[in-house]
């Protein structure tokens, strides 16, 4: 039997992961605040990382950003305030992409040695390290200080006289200065100036972008010509060559994944020749695409090369809204069928950075009532899940951090500690974050270990059992691997549903399966027991509990 493809992803921010300051203050600075480091990552850590049935650990906002906070005596030169978002500013705002943020060193110093101890420590401890490439926009101030020899920085060798050049590494607005709406930039000589000025990183090809908008951040310039949309690749564009050797050398560095930072405003020519490159040296590397237009996904995989892409506007979309009681869970039914025959590429979640956290009061409140989502989420396919820090805890944000405010996000742009996370890392959960985080662990264990979850095929009920289930609140599928089946039923409603459910002949078709006597078991509980099969369709009686899920593994008794 081939080894289990299954990958657990979890996603963490060393800034706020391990940080156990119980006494935070909005808009705090780093001395009052406090903030996490790499060596606090410990063995431990990583363990009860791995204990969740995690095979990648996803640490945000490693490469340094611009931030508030002051290294100018570690040769770190200090970013204007008024192009930094919050106290601790942006992880997707790169300062310097050959060097690790110092916030997260106990010895500043000593950043990328920690780092790299970090990224060893994750693999002693039987996991994978994946880490951002942010490829679309830089900080406004970017400037390496620890660049390899013979690397030129962006923007160095620009034209600025053009508006437009395939070569330039920017897009300038001639003539004119930067000046966004609603953004303090200073007074006199402490102001902070930029002329001429250059497009900001959301495709905002002016020199006044607006508070909402991603002002602290420059856009790359890829070769694209923003004023007719015309390509111009050949040459190849300088920039991508040295977004190419920033690539490589994190590669060099051990890590085994990046997470492309808003891939689809970068052009898949770029992507199928950058990832072809980097794959013909480091073919283990798995390159993850956030990326938000359906339309583009066959593209980013086939052409573009990506092992994954983020499936947000399909199944997490379909989730939320049916946890929210605003679908049906019929609809479950177009999201698979929407990413059919490239499912396996796509990457699942229910939390990270960018969403509301689901215990917080802007999503759903309680935690528990989002278990059968996590079941059809991390179940459904072969494709990677994603679970976010604190999201097994039941961690609701409901701190106004700073920048963010009170949204249902945890900050990535300030410096802080989670209530949940502090509490685990204490020894000191809440009953309610221990069982939530268990059941956690045995529905991530058994998607990452049962080989019908790993690496089996999909098999959608609901066809055949409209009349046995309601559709609105329940959803049933298959998933079937080398001779074996297992059966899946979800329940978002809130009273225990009875049902038969129905199977058809084609499933055990599909499955290679025979009618016969069948052991069976229930992964969730263990319940034990043994079935009969026969006749052109079966069946199969279940019981689910409230806001549950029946994970139900069938095996033929040979004889």
């Amino acid at each position: 039997m081939k080894e289990n493809k299954k990958a657990i992803i979890y996603q963490l921010m060393p800034r706020w992961f391990t940080n156990i300051n119980g006494h935070c203050i909005p808009n705090g600075t780093i001395a009052q605040n406090g903030c996490g480091k790499f060596n606090d990552i410990d063995e431990a850590r990583l363990r009860s990382i791995k204990s969740l049935g995690a095979t990648h650990v996803w640490y945000t906002g490693i490469i340094e950003h611009a931030t508030t906070t002051d290294y100018s005596r570690q040769g770190i030169a200090t970013c204007h305030p008024a192009v930094v978002k919050g106290k601790a500013g942006s992880p997707y705002a790169i300062r310097d992409y050959y060097d690790v943020c110092p916030d997260m060193a106990t010895h500043p110093k000593k950043r990328m040695t920690e780092f790299e101890e970090l990224v060893n420590r994750t693999h002693h401890a039987g996991l994978k390290v994946i880490i951002d490439f942010v490829p679309n926009h830089v900080a406004r101030e970017y400037a390496s200080d620890v660049k390899p020899t013979g690397v030129e920085d962006l923007g160095q060798g620009d034209n600025p006289m053009l508006d437009f050049d395939p070569q330039n590494n920017f897009y300038y607005i001639n003539g004119q200065e930067f000046r966004p709406h609603d953004v303090n930039l200073g007074l006199g000589e402490n102001a902070y100036h930029e002329f001429p000025a250059r497009a900001t990183g959301n495709d905002c090809f002016t020199a006044t972008p607006s508070r909402n908008d991603w002002y602290e951040t420059v856009k790359l310039n890829y070769g694209v010509d923003p004023r007719d949309g015309s390509t111009h690749f050949s040459p190849i564009p300088s920039t991508w060559h040295k977004m190419l050797a920033i690539l490589e050398f994190w590669a060099s560095k051990g890590v085994d994944g990046f997470r492309c930072d808003m891939a689809h405003m970068v052009p898949v020519a770029f992507w199928h020749w950058a990832i072809a490159k980097i794959k013909e040296t480091n073919p283990h590397i798995i390159f993850i695409a956030e990326i938000y237009d359906v339309g583009l996904y066959r593209s980013y995989i086939f052409d573009g090369g990506f092992d994954y892409l983020y499936d947000k506007v399909t199944l997490y979309d379909t989730l939320r809204a049916i946890l929210r009681g605003e679908a049906p869970a019929s609809d479950i039914t177009r999201c698979w069928q929407t990413v059919e025959g490239i499912g396996e590429h796509m990457l699942n979640f229910l939390e990270n950075h960018d969403e509301q956290r689901i215990a917080s009061q802007q999503f759903l409140g309680n935690p528990f009532k989002a278990l059968p989502a996590l079941v059809v989420s991390a179940t459904i396919s072969t494709c990677p899940f994603l679970l976010y820090a604190g999201q097994e805890l039941g961690e609701p944000a409901a701190d106004a951090e700073g920048f963010s405010g009170m949204d249902g996000r945890t900050t990535i742009f300030d410096y802080w500690s989670v209530p949940s996370l502090r509490r685990w890392h204490q020894g000191k959960p809440t009953t309610r974050e221990r069982k939530l985080r268990t059941a956690y662990r045995r529905i991530m264990r058994l998607a990452v270990t049962q080989p019908t979850l790993a690496n089996g095929a999909f098999f959608d009920l609901m066809y055949v059992n409209q009349d046995t289930l309601d559709t609105w609140r329940q959803y049933a599928y298959l998933r079937h691997y080398d001779g074996q089946m297992t059966l899946i039923v979800v329940n978002f409603g809130d009273t225990t549903i009875s049902s038969a459910i129905r199977l058809p002949s084609h499933a055990f078709e599909c499955a290679h399966l025979t009618n016969g006597n069948y052991t069976c078991k229930e992964l969730l509980t263990g319940e034990n027991g043994q079935t009969i099969f026969n006749g052109k369709d079966a069946s199969f009686e279940v019981q689910v509990e409230p806001h549950g899920a029946v994970i139900w593994h069938f095996s033929k008794i040979k004889g």
